[in-house]
C-alpha cells in the first residue's frame, strides 16, 4: 500500500547529493522490504530508502525533510512486533544499519560508545573479550538504535532491567536537523532534565538516535540453569512470586505454558515434559554460592508442587535452551503456516501475575493462542495465530486483545512491557495515561512541530 507522494525529483536530487546514488533506492523490492516489520500490520511503502553513514548525513537529510515537510521514519532491523517502524505516511525511510561501528570500548569505565546500527549480539561478542556484556536481550537480531527506540528488555530484565537503564549518553538528530548530545559518561548525574530517558522508548517520534554510550556489566563467573515443571499454571506462577519474594534474584526467569512446550518439542526436536514450565538461570561469583541459592529455590519449587527439577545444565545445553526460548515466536509461526500472529505484550505487578495468566487463559480459550513471558518482572506475552483477511475471525482476535489489555490495566499494569506502542497499542494510550497523554502530545509538538518524525505512531 502506498500513502500519497511527498518527494519531488528535486528532493531526490538533493538527497542523492548527501548520500550518493549507491545509498539511495527507489526500487520496489527495497521499498517493500522497508514497508513492514514482523507484525500483522499491513505494509506501507516508503517513497525512498536511504542508508546514511554518519550523524552529519542524518542531520542534512532530516533538515531537508523538515523544510519540505517530508515524513522520515528511522529503521533498525525491522524486527519490531507492533508496527513501530512501518512508514505509514510514506516519505523517507532512514535505514541506519550502515552506521554500525563500535566507536570505543572503555572497559575501565564499564562503557561502550556505539553507532545506532550496531546489532547487540555482535556487540556482546566483541565485549566478551573484555569480560563485559550489554544485558538487555530481546532475542531478535535487533540494533542498538531499535532497542533504544522501543526500550527493549528481554529474558534478563528480571535482574538487569531494560535498555533505558543502560543508556548514559545519546547523540540525536531533532526534527529540524539540529544535532544534540544528552547525558554524560558519569555514572551519577543530577543535572537538568533526563533527555536520555525521554528519547529512550520514544520510537523515533521525538528525535533520531545516531550514537549512544551504554553502561556495561561484568560477565558472571558462574551460572546454573534450571528447568522446573509444574502440574498447573497456578502452581508455576505462584512459585515465581515466592522465589522473587524470597530475595533471590535470578538472572532470567521465563514462564512457558504447556502448549508452548509442545510446539518447541515438535519444531526443535526436543523431548521436554509438556506441562507448565519455568526456565531459570542464576549467576554469581562462585558455584558454592549458587548451590546455596539453589537449595532455597528447590525448596520453594517443591512446596509449589514441582514435578521435575532439572538443574546444573551444562554450558552447551544452557545456550541451546535460551536459543530455543528466543525462537519461540518463530516456532509458533512455523506450526501455523499461512496464518498471521498478533503478539500481546502486557505487564502487571508481580503480585497479580498468577491471576493475570489465569485470566488470559480464559479470554483466549477458544483461540489458537500461546502464553509465555518474562515471569520474574510480570511481563506476559500472548501470541494468537489467525487470518487477518477473515474479518469475522480477526475481530474475535482483536476483541480478545482488547480484553487482555483492559485486564492488565485494571491490575495497574501496562499495555506493553517491552514491544512499544507503534500502531498496535495506540488505542490504549488514553486509558493507561489519562491526562498525562496530553503532556506527551505537547512534548511531541514542541520537538517535532511539523510532525515528520515517524508519524502515525504512539498517539491515538
Amino acid at each position: 500500500m502506498t500513502i500519497g507522494s511527498h518527494l519531488k525529483e528535486t528532493d531526490i536530487d538533493h538527497l542523492t547529493r548527501i548520500v550518493g546514488r549507491e545509498r539511495l533506492s527507489r526500487g520496489e523490492s527495497v521499498r517493500f522490504l522497508h514497508s513492514h516489520d514482523e507484525s500483522f500490520h499491513k505494509p506501507c511503502l516508503p517513497e525512498v530508502v536511504l542508508w546514511p553513514r554518519s550523524t552529519d548525513e542524518v542531520s542534512r537529510i532530516v533538515a531537508h525533510a523538515f523544510q519540505q515537510r517530508i515524513p522520515v521514519t528511522p529503521w533498525g532491523a525491522g524486527s519490531s512486533l507492533e508496527g513501530n517502524p512501518i512508514p505509514v505516511s510514506g516519505g523517507i525511510v532512514l535505514d541506519l544499519q550502515e552506521m554500525n561501528r563500535v566507536l570505543a570500548v572503555r572497559p575501565e569505565d564499564f562503557q561502550v560508545d556505539v553507532e545506532a546500527g550496531v546489532v547487540y549480539k555482535d556487540l556482546n561478542r566483541i565485549l566478551e573479550a573484555e569480560g563485559l556484556f550489554f544485558p538487555p536481550d530481546p532475542g531478535a537480531a535487533a540494533t542498538v538504535g531499535g532497542m533504544i527506540g522501543n526500550n527493549a528488555s528481554g529474558i534478563r530484565s528480571v535482574k538487569y532491567g531494560a535498555t533505558r537503564d543502560y543508556v548514559m549518553r545519546l547523540t540525536a538528530v531533532l526534527s529540524d536537523g539540529q544535532v544534540i548530545q544528552t547525558g554524560s559518561r558519569s555514572r551519577k548525574c543530577s543535572s537538568g532534565y533526563d533527555l536520555c530517558r525521554l528519547l529512550t522508548g520514544a520510537e523515533g517520534t521525538l528525535g533520531i538516535v545516531t550514537e549512544a554510550t551504554l553502561k556495561l556489566m561484568g560477565l558472571p563467573a558462574a551460572f546454573m540453569a534450571v528447568r522446573a515443571t509444574f502440574p498447573s499454571v497456578d502452581h508455576a506462577t505462584r512459585a515465581v512470586f515466592e522465589i522473587m519474594r524470597s530475595g533471590v534474584t535470578p538472572g532470567a526467569m521465563e514462564f512457558l505454558d504447556t502448549d508452548i512446550v509442545g510446539v518447541l518439542n515438535r519444531d526443535r526436536g526436543l523431548s521436554l515434559e509438556e506441562s507448565p514450565t519455568l526456565l531459570m538461570e542464576f549467576n554469581g561469583y562462585s558455584e558454592r554460592g549458587l548451590e546455596d541459592e539453589m537449595l532455597f529455590v528447590s525448596e520453594i519449587c517443591r512446596d509449589n508442587g514441582c514435578l521435575l527439577l532439572d538443574r546444573g545444565i551444562g554450558p552447551a545445553e544452557r545456550k541451546r535452551l535460551w536459543e530455543i526460548r528466543h525462537l519461540t515466536h518463530e516456532s509458533i509461526r512455523r506450526a501455523h503456516p499461512g496464518l498471521k500472529s498478533l503478539s500481546m505484550d502486557v505487564a502487571v505487578p508481580l503480585s497479580r501475575y498468577s491471576q493475570m495468566v489465569a485470566h488470559i487463559k480464559e479470554i483466549v480459550a477458544d483461540l489458537t493462542a500461546y502464553i509465555f513471558g518474562h515471569a520474574g518482572d510480570g511481563n506476559i506475552h500472548v501470541v494468537v495465530m489467525d487470518d487477518p483477511e477473515n474479518e469475522e475471525r480477526w475481530a474475535r482476535v482483536e476483541a480478545a486483545h482488547s480484553r487482555v489489555v483492559s485486564s492488565a490495566l485494571s491490575f495497574e499494569g501496562t499495555c506493553t512491557g517491552e514491544h512499544g506502542i507503534g500502531l498496535g497499542k495506540k488505542q490504549f494510550m488514553a486509558r493507561e495515561h489519562g491526562e498525562s497523554l496530553e503532556t506527551m502530545k505537547k512534548i511531541k509538538a514542541l520537538l517535532d512541530p511539523r510532525g515528520i518524525l515517524n508519524p502515525g505512531k504512539m498517539f491515538p
